[in-house]
């Protein structure tokens, strides 16, 4: 399988960007990122159709997105794991938009994903934060730069 990662670019967010918000995408990257990576388990999971899942799984595998493994020499049975490229740019909008969905539901028998930073071993909250003071950024708190405060830098 060749490595997509290298030809993500500018060019390829609005691509990729719809891949990922397209409903089954979303649901399929997020059950594989919590682990649930073989087709039956995904099919289980989700209550999709194989042929749905089928054309999802390949659409996601051309992106660059899952890199797929067999795991039946007998069969062609396939697991999926996210590639490089797709936990960078999937991961964050996953664990935010988990940690989102856990603060905004009233029912409090909500399954709670907890999530553990590797580079320390320590569970985690992953939040957003300035990369000049450091503190949590918050809708409320981000805006974009004008031209005028930029001094025209990226206008052209």
């Amino acid at each position: 399988m060749s490595d997509h990662s290298s030809h993500v670019s500018y060019q390829h967010g609005q691509e990729f960007l719809a891949a990922i918000s397209e409903r089954w995408n979303y649901q399929i990257l997020r059950e594989v990122f919590f682990g649930v990576g073989r087709f039956g388990e995904l099919k289980r999971t989700l209550g999709i159709s194989a042929n749905i899942l089928t054309a999802r799984l390949n659409s996601l595998t051309e992106l660059g997105l899952l890199a797929k493994r067999a795991y039946r020499p007998d069969k062609p049975w396939y697991e999926y794991e996210l590639t490089d490229s797709a936990r960078e740019l999937v991961v964050p909008a996953i664990a935010a938009i988990t940690r989102w969905a856990e603060t905004q539901t009233a029912d409090g028998d909500i399954t709670r994903y907890p999530l553990m930073h590797t580079t320390c071993g320590n569970p985690t909250n992953p939040y957003l934060a300035c990369s000049s003071c450091h503190e949590p950024v918050e809708a409320s708190t981000l805006r974009p730069v004008s031209a005028e405060e930029s001094g025209g830098a990226g206008q052209g």
